[in-house]
């Protein structure tokens, strides 16, 4: 059986899978075992991107406090690879290892630097968690890079170990990672299957995440948006090729609502689908000079309903407790009810932000 799915009803299967229907989730951990990660990025012109996933989903109920809590208490959540991912899944991320993306570069560092290695782990073990600039750097052979990572030995090191599971981040002061021996992060009955059945059972809670998503690989920054042939085949109105389905997205009585969305969010990670699904052109612009800017440095994609509507350029202004609305985009003409919402929510976010007033 394919499904044979308009425009409408693939997008709202995703934004459904992304949990951004009218009635709100409650719990974080169920909330990123929904989305399967929260991206980590450090910029923070309204907020961390993680933060604004989980608002733009939990709404004001959503406080940074409960991540930490879940990371470094609870342990109901990891890090690992700039992501935030449910402590159940972990077993799926070290499955890999003999496969990992350790090419003969990387295996022959560590063999190179065996001693150096056995030092990290034998300073963990013995005065752990720490960061990596309280750990020495005993590296017989630098690190060779042409990039930033160049002779950064001791964190390569540990991300290295990371991925072979012998450390973990065990939480974070600031923006800088806190390192502990594995066995002291991670759970002491931790399954871990073959790396065919992980990647198997990844692509299928990508697609459970995304509702509606190509099969076949396609070259993406970050985290892949390819499901292989999990879930059912689809082929969707206006679009080219075969698509492959969350059955349980197409579920009938979609409620949708307006949110505004990380520059980082999944439901518009995958641009070619954004542009496929929801006509929806977008460009992370933090990186282009001013005068190229089209939307501002750190536009918030506008969800609306099953649309993507608009963007909005806002920024906080903390020192003014100021949040301070450059423009707001409108990719489609807003109506006057559209127009409300977005207000309204730009003052939930204001709210949630601390500050005291919304100027622009």
């Amino acid at each position: 059986m394919v499904h044979r799915l308009t425009k409408e009803r693939a997008r709202r299967a995703a934004v459904r899978a992304q949990v951004l229907e009218a009635t709100r989730p409650t719990d974080l951990v169920g909330l990123v075992e929904q989305l399967t990660m929260l991206q980590i990025d450090p910029t923070s012109a309204i907020a961390p991107s993680a933060d604004l996933v989980a608002w733009s989903r939990l709404g004001s109920s959503y406080q940074p406090a409960d991540l930490t809590r879940a990371l470094e208490q609870d342990r109901t959540l990891f890090e690992f690879d700039a992501m935030v991912r449910p402590m159940r899944d972990l077993g799926l991320y070290l499955a890999e290892v003999v496969n990992l993306v350790f090419g003969e570069k990387h295996r022959a560092w560590l063999r190179a630097n065996d001693g150096f290695r056995r030092d990290v782990l034998d300073r963990l073990a013995d005065a752990g968690p720490l960061s990596s600039r309280a750990i020495p750097d005993t590296a017989a052979v630098p690190w060779p890079s042409s990039g930033w990572t160049n002779n950064r030995n001791v964190t390569q090191m540990l991300e290295l170990l990371q991925r072979l599971g012998e450390v973990a981040i065990s939480g974070r002061v600031g923006r800088e990672r806190i390192w502990d021996l594995a066995e002291r992060v991670y759970p002491s009955d931790l399954e871990i299957p073959s790396a065919e059945v992980a990647s198997r059972l990844r692509s299928e809670r990508r697609l459970v995440s995304l509702g509606i998503a190509r099969g076949k690989p396609r070259s993406v920054p970050g985290e892949p948006v390819h499901v292989d042939d999990t879930g059912e085949p689809a082929v969707v109105e206006g679009t080219k090729g075969e698509w492959r389905v969350d059955p349980a997205a197409l579920d009938d009585g979609f409620a949708g609502r307006t949110a505004l969305l990380s520059p980082f969010d999944r439901l518009i990670h995958d641009r070619v689908r954004a542009m496929e699904l929801f006509e929806f052109e977008y460009v992370l612009e933090m990186y282009k000079p001013v005068a190229n800017r089209r939307w501002g440095f750190y536009a918030l994609p506008i969800l609306h309903e099953d649309r993507l509507v608009g963007k909005v350029d806002a920024a906080a202004d903390r020192k003014a407790s100021v949040l301070r609305v450059h423009a707001i985009h409108e990719d489609v003409k807003f109506t006057r009810a559209m127009r409300t919402a977005i207000l309204d929510e730009l003052d939930q976010l204001r709210a949630w932000l601390a500050l005291d007033a919304t100027e622009g």
